[in-house]
């Protein structure tokens, strides 16, 4: 029998780092120069046939850059299971807020066992120059692992850059933890084909993968 997991995804970063073309470029491969600031917030939807028996919808929730300063992300982050949040390695101030993102994120919404929702770093706009943030950003594979982001990825909407390889680690990480609730009680719940549920040694291996493709940012 085919199992369908419907997973709410926020995309969350600054204002001007590239949520919703990274999102068009996901769900839609196309990329434009011209995208509207987000009021408020969006949606869009991705099937993926994940494998023979199952199947995920993700549901991504483009949520505006000054939304964080608002009352309303608490009502925009319930029943979230994962994140993106997402800044903009052009501009060190993107980085700079990427924490308190993270933490408004682990304050308003946390998984059935009171845990974080995972969280994905991505670096956006890796088709720009970036010699102004390389001084003044830390080693993002140690920087992942002492703020809880799962891993982290240099992306870019414009060239299609790691989008799917990140969509797909943190995907990988909700299921399992669906597969660890499920699992104690559903005798016909389906393994994920590859999945290593050693988180920590997960985890370490995808930030080590990642760290490679920014091998000059200094600590």
């Amino acid at each position: 029998m085919q199992k369908e997991h419907l997973l709410k995804v926020l995309v969350i970063g600054d204002l001007g780092v590239g949520k919703t073309s990274i999102i068009k470029r996901y769900v839609h491969q196309i990329f434009s120069q011209h995208y509207r600031a987000t009021i408020g917030v969006d949606f869009a939807l991705k099937v993926l046939h994940w494998d023979s028996q199952t199947v995920v919808r993700l549901q991504l929730w483009d949520i505006a850059g000054q939304e964080r300063y608002g009352n309303m992300t608490r009502v925009y982050y319930r029943e979230a299971v994962g994140a993106f949040i997402v800044f903009d390695v052009t501009r060190a101030s993107t980085f700079d807020a990427v924490l308190k993102w993270k933490d408004d994120l682990d304050l308003k919404v946390t998984l059935s066992n009171g845990k974080p929702v995972p969280a994905v770093l991505l670096a956006n706009k890796s088709d720009q120059s970036r010699e102004g943030l390389r001084s003044q950003i830390p080693k993002l594979d140690t920087f992942c692992k002492e703020n809880g982001f799962v891993g982290w990825f240099e992306t870019s909407a414009k060239e299609n850059t790691n989008i799917e390889a990140a969509a797909k680690c943190l995907v990988d990480h909700i299921l399992a933890h669906e597969e660890n609730i499920t699992s104690n009680t559903d005798p016909d719940v389906v393994a994920l084909p590859g999945y290593n549920n050693n988180t920590k040694e997960r985890v370490r291996a995808r930030c080590t993968a990642s760290y490679s493709i920014f091998p000059h940012v200094s600590s």
